[in-house]
């Protein structure tokens, strides 16, 4: 067999049977083929551990199942079924199930653990956190068992394996890419072929300051790469939902351009006094709320804002977002902030401060965690982000956008850290732990900050985006940005649904 073709598919945590190894290689370029294939398995909405000759065909033809999508419309409330989970035809009494106790957690905060003063050993301490923390998940990588320090690049044999911090990547004046990496010993310098068109468009996604394994051969000064492999997850087993939860953020409570109306509907069906039987079946199910963000518009956060405000007080805004949420019954509430919140602006973000939110934080059934964070909800591990590195993303890596925040995402999670680029948009605060690594791998990973609704599959993690409550605003109109308003994202039993309120 070709270890070539092999390595990939282990690397990519897929079996592949015979049947389908013999397809691949009958293939003209074999490995390119390879890289499409995985690529589109991994991005499919299907759970695969194995791969068969029967998956390749389907692959070949270019035969993709298609998606059922039904829509209920009753008034001013709708539902999109995206038919990506099967769900049970299970009836929902029409009162909540009070008796049943929450079984809700928080797995990881970083609201009490800020420790940095700013100085430079503080940057120190925590850049190797960070590369500490993902190379020991790269060292797990079948490819990269026996990787070895940069400083005995060289010294040993042509073979190169090492695991580094990307310092710099760039074209060079033939369209090659030049990337420079380093570890705590030393640094070299990559040279990745564009004729190897494959590993090409694999580094067009590499940005600066994430953490990356490198194989490839000593060439004079250069190490000419063969394989990038990124920390990545492992395709994770998908467990029965036997509850609902529901995901929002970007509520902009206090702004000219909030959706007073619409959120007051979201707040009625919640409770389950909204909808036709079907919609208020689905919110007798609802356990979990989960906002990822911006629950007001705040104060100061852009010049001028005061003229887009009708609540100019940051106070009285969170007495208003209280004032809704504080209608909200037997569902537990959990809320991180976001970059309107009353919190810092560097992340981690702690928890929106009591000073601010007392009347939020008078709410029984109100968590209050910082972004990002990870809760489990009855067992379902969710990482919640507001999204602030989007901007990062969108602006560096070519195809990317605040219209496809799903495909950010799966970026964030292959690369196993939430804000990878440091020193533009996104402020990090340079603390002795890196808290946006992702250690552990959520079952649900939710965020907001675009305002445009998005979900995928990406392996076996439900990936949301949850749009927002805040009509287009004028920094919207000029960038042609259109929100998603007022369309609410539920995990109803493990299926996406969508539920309108416009």
């Amino acid at each position: 067999m070709n270890d070539d073709i092999i390595l990939k598919f282990t690397n990519a945590e897929l079996l592949i049977n015979d049947s389908a190894y013999q397809k691949i290689e009958q293939q003209e370029n074999s490995l390119q083929f390879a890289d499409s294939l995985i690529k589109d398995v991994s991005g499919s909405k299907s759970d695969l551990f194995i791969l068969t000759g029967a998956v390749v065909d389907q692959f070949l033809q270019k035969n993709t199942a298609n998606q059922v999508i039904s829509n209920y419309s009753p008034e001013n409330v709708g539902i999109i079924d995206e038919g990506y989970d099967a769900i049970d035809s299970v009836k929902i009494s029409q009162n909540k199930l009070i008796d049943v106790p929450f079984n809700f957690q928080v797995l990881q905060d970083a609201s009490k653990k800020s420790y940095t003063n700013g100085e430079i050993k503080d940057f120190t301490s925590y850049f190797n956190s960070r590369f500490q923390k993902l190379k020991a998940l790269l060292l797990k990588k079948p490819g990269l068992r026996d990787s070895y320090p940069m400083k005995d690049v060289g010294v040993r044999d042509d073979v190169v394996n090492v695991i580094g911090m990307v310092n710099d990547i760039r074209n060079t004046k033939n369209n090659h890419k030049i990337m420079e990496i380093e570890d705590e010993t030393g640094f070299i310098t990559v040279l990745i072929h564009n004729e190897n068109h494959s590993l090409f468009e694999m580094a067009e996604s590499i940005v600066k300051d994430e953490v990356i394994g490198v194989i490839g051969s000593k060439k004079g000064t250069l190490v000419i790469a063969s394989d990038i492999i990124h920390p990545s997850v492992p395709r994770i087993e998908e467990k029965k939902m036997d509850f609902s939860a529901v995901f929002i953020s970007d509520i902009h409570i206090g702004s000219s351009t909030f959706l007073d109306k619409e959120f007051q509907r979201f707040i009625k069906w919640i409770n389950g006094d909204f909808g036709d039987e079907e919609q208020r079946n689905i919110a007798n199910d609802v356990r979990y709320l989960v906002i990822a963000g911006d629950v007001v518009d705040g104060i100061g956060i852009y010049p001028h804002q005061e003229e887009e405000l009708t609540i100019k007080n940051i106070y009285e805004q969170y007495e208003e977002a209280a004032r809704f949420l504080g209608d909200i019954n037997d569902i537990k509430i959990v809320i991180a902030p976001g970059n309107h919140d009353a919190s810092r602006l560097a992340e981690p973000q702690p928890a929106i401060p009591e000073h601010y939110a007392a009347d939020l934080y008078k709410i029984k059934n109100a968590e209050f965690v910082s972004n990002p964070s990870l809760v489990s909800l009855d067992g379902f591990k969710t990482l919640i982000y507001h999204g602030r590195s989007f901007d990062d993303l969108a602006m560096t890596i070519n195809g990317l956008s605040h219209q496809t925040s799903d495909l950010i995402m799966r970026e964030l999670i292959e690369k196993r850290h939430l804000a990878p680029i440091y020193g533009e948009r996104t402020p990090l605060a340079s603390e002795f732990e890196d808290h946006l690594v992702i250690d552990d791998i959520p079952d649900i990973f939710h965020t907001g900050h675009v305002h445009i609704n998005a979900y995928k599959k990406h392996k076996g993690i439900h990936m949301i985006n949850s749009g927002t409550f805040q009509s287009q605003t004028e920094f919207q109109k000029i960038y042609n940005i259109v929100p998603t308003c007022a369309e609410v994202p539920v995990l109803n039993r493990g299926a996406f649904k969508i539920l309108k309120f416009t």
